[in-house]
């Protein structure tokens, strides 16, 4: 664990057919730059569009059969 007067970078790690897990020092905002309440170190981002507690994972992407890799996809026509 770093010391406290340093920060650990944040990461974003895709799950599959899931969110974006994101770990570490972080803040999330709205559009305005707005900090939105986190009170934990690692949070899930949706990914599938349809959480009802957007930009947060709620599950909801196991229900409809969301699908997507935690690799990086192709550019479309590359």
């Amino acid at each position: 664990m770093p010391p406290e007067d340093q920060a650990s970078p944040a990461t974003i790690t895709p799950y599959p057919d899931g969110p974006y897990l994101v770990r570490g020092d972080f803040a999330v905002t709205d559009q305005d730059g707005n900090e939105l309440p986190v009170e934990r170190r690692t949070i899930a981002l949706c990914r599938c569009g349809k959480s009802r507690m957007r930009p947060f994972c709620d599950g909801t992407h196991k229900l409809i059969g969301f699908k997507a890799p935690s690799g990086q996809e192709p550019w479309p026509g590359a």
